[in-house]
């Protein structure tokens, strides 16, 4: 087994040689060791080397076929990775549990610009994934031992690919939103870390590529308006912050693009509704 120092060494060459490996050796080889360290605590190695060389192999040069994807993601989705000490708070498991999502992002990618994954597989990584962002509970942004955590983040990374997916049908997109309503009611965390923007964009996808109706996303944003109605406490105040951080930016996205005109309105009567000083 490699050392997590030797890791370090052979990634820096790797990147220095453009991501090219020297004679002999096989990029194979090097995915086990790769996840193993996936969350190591420091970010020169989980962020700058690994998830690079991870972004590079598989979405820049495509190095792996079909089945050595389906290893990968059978690896990312287990309890050692994606589900790595889930619910657990404030400390580095978060590590692994954030960067193991982002790997399933770059699979996705690779799936949705050529299948390959089957139905079954498809829906299993759609029930990992969505399991995953309602039950993260460390919601941290930038920690400044460990720099990126980012669940809600990544999390949303994931889920933006997946609703592009062929497989997603309208059932899948609601679960999304679901999920997503989920993440702006963790109760816990006020969101400052562009994590509103990033969610913003798979609402964004959706009502660009006109996934779901315009009647059954308006019908959403009047169910973010559920906080309204609870007790006065600082979890309420917290879910009302996110909440509207979240249709303020969603708003501001749709109107740089000039896209959801017909939406407009409904995202201004939820905001108002949010917003006790309007």
């Amino acid at each position: 087994m490699v050392t997590r120092e030797q890791l370090m060494i052979d990634l820096q060459r790797i990147e220095d040689n453009d991501y090219h490996l020297n004679e002999g050796e096989v990029a194979w080889d090097y995915i086990t060791w790769m996840l193993q360290y996936i969350g190591d605590p420091q970010p020169e190695l989980r962020d700058n080397l690994i998830y690079a060389t991870f972004a590079e192999w598989i979405s820049g040069r495509k190095l792996f076929n079909e089945n050595e994807l389906r290893e990968i993601l059978s690896t990312i989705l287990d309890d050692e990775h994606l589900f790595y000490h889930l619910g657990s708070e404030e400390d580095q498991s978060v590590f692994t549990r954030t960067f193991s999502v982002l790997v399933v992002v770059l699979i996705l990618q690779r799936h949705r610009e050529q299948s390959f994954l089957t139905l079954a597989e498809f829906t299993h990584l759609k029930k990992n994934l969505i399991r995953y962002y309602v039950e993260e509970m460390d919601l941290r942004g930038y920690v400044t031992e460990g720099g990126w955590a980012h669940a809600a983040a990544h999390g949303a990374d994931a889920l933006e690919e997946l609703v592009q997916c062929s497989e997603s049908d309208q059932d899948v997109q609601l679960e999304v939103l679901a999920a997503i309503q989920r993440m702006l009611y963790n109760g816990d965390y006020v969101f400052s870390d562009d994590e509103d923007d990033r969610i913003a964009s798979i609402v964004v996808t959706i009502i660009e590529q006109e996934l779901l109706s315009p009647s059954l996303i308006a019908a959403w944003f009047g169910q973010l308006e559920q906080c309204c109605d609870w007790p006065r406490s600082r979890s309420m105040y917290k879910t009302r912050t996110n909440t509207k951080n979240f249709l303020r930016s969603l708003y501001f996205r749709l109107l740089h693009h000039q896209r959801g005109a017909d939406l407009m309105e409904s995202i201004i009567t939820t905001e108002r509704k949010l917003n006790r000083f309007a």
